[in-house]
């Protein structure tokens, strides 16, 4: 049966990738695909359809803050981990997006991302009480959308149309995009931050991933890239937010993790052994647990570390108070660790 070039892999075509158990039995099943790559780019395991398309939606920000930087933006440090997160919104991060936008000669009402509520409990109180209301600076693509901006007005862009698909700064994030995936894009539509958003195969993510991840320690490299990994991992709070899952596993394991919208995680060890998932339902809750034990299953990752991080990154089934159960592996997984 031919694939549908306008839908991604089918429940036929997935694995049970995980379970949720509550009081000893099973409330929910997660479906999905996952792989995972080796060093040199060969699939060392294939749970379910690897091949067909999907949106990695903001697991692609490392790569789109990659063409940013390749457009001459001269990020630094934790501005260049911003670009590549999905930020709770804590004070920390607004202040990282407003120096962005000050370097870059714009102002925040320039940022084409929606104004949000910040995650982060602290700053969310902070635009209560000062009766700012929402805000653009915490929207969790402000970091990404600051340096479109600063690539813009380092190169003399549009920045008014600077998500549209036929702008330079796009054009190049589908070229950086096919570059480190190795595929060229399946089919282009837009992210929840109004972006241009790239359908590419589980494979190719890892790829791109498992590119990225080698980089600080290939001297042939592409310097960008290697600053990309090296700003993750240095600034891993700036990633996603501090106790939260990619955070906890960048900062204990020293493995790059950045999670997608509708159930995409994309992780990748300093040897470039690297895993993506697809959860078919979007839900995220499993993803860890899955992409570490793959690693771990694989011996890329070190297990007792493994097991203190899923202590922390995956949440406990709760009744009332009590834990009465928990998110288990799926046997697809699960077989892998015999």
């Amino acid at each position: 049966m031919p694939h549908n070039p306008h839908a991604t892999f089918t429940v036929d075509s997935a694995v049970e990738l995980a379970v949720i158990e509550r009081s000893g039995f099973v409330e929910s099943r997660h479906i999905g695909s996952a792989v995972v790559l080796s060093g040199d780019g060969s699939v060392v395991t294939e749970l379910g359809d690897i091949r067909t398309p999907l949106y990695p939606r903001s697991a692609l920000k490392p790569l789109q803050a990659l063409a940013a930087m390749q457009s001459g933006v001269p990020l630094r440090g934790a501005q260049v981990a911003l670009a590549c997160g999905s930020h709770v919104g804590s004070l920390d991060h607004m202040d990282v997006v407003e120096g962005m936008l000050k370097a870059a000669g714009v102002r925040e009402d320039q940022l084409q991302c929606p104004a949000a509520w910040p995650q982060d409990e602290t700053a969310r109180n902070w635009l209560v009480r000062s009766e700012k209301g929402k805000s653009k600076l915490a929207f969790n693509c402000s970091g990404k959308h600051a340096a479109f901006l600063w690539a813009c007005t380092e190169n003399g862009w549009d920045t008014h149309s600077y998500l549209e698909p036929n702008h330079p700064l796009q054009q190049r994030v589908r070229s950086v995009i096919e570059e480190y995936s190795g595929e060229k894009i399946a089919h282009l539509g837009i992210d929840g931050c109004g972006a241009p958003v790239a359908a590419i195969s589980l494979t190719g993510l890892a790829r791109a991933y498992s590119m990225l991840a080698k980089a600080p320690g290939d001297k042939n490299s592409n310097a960008r890239a290697a600053t990309i990994t090296t700003s993750m991992l240095d600034y891993p709070w700036a990633v996603q937010g501090r106790g939260e899952a990619n955070t906890i596993v960048m900062d204990e394991l020293g493995i790059i993790a950045k999670i997608g919208a509708e159930g995409v995680l994309a992780m990748a060890t300093p040897q470039g052994v690297s895993v993506a998932i697809k959860m078919l339902d979007g839900n995220l809750r499993a993803t860890s647990l899955v992409g570490l034990t793959l690693l771990a299953a694989v011996g890329a990752v070190d297990i007792p570390g493994v097991s203190s991080v899923l202590e922390k990154v995956v949440a406990p089934v709760m009744g009332g108070s009590h834990e009465v159960g928990k998110i288990r592996l799926g046997p697809a997984v699960s077989a892998l660790l015999d």
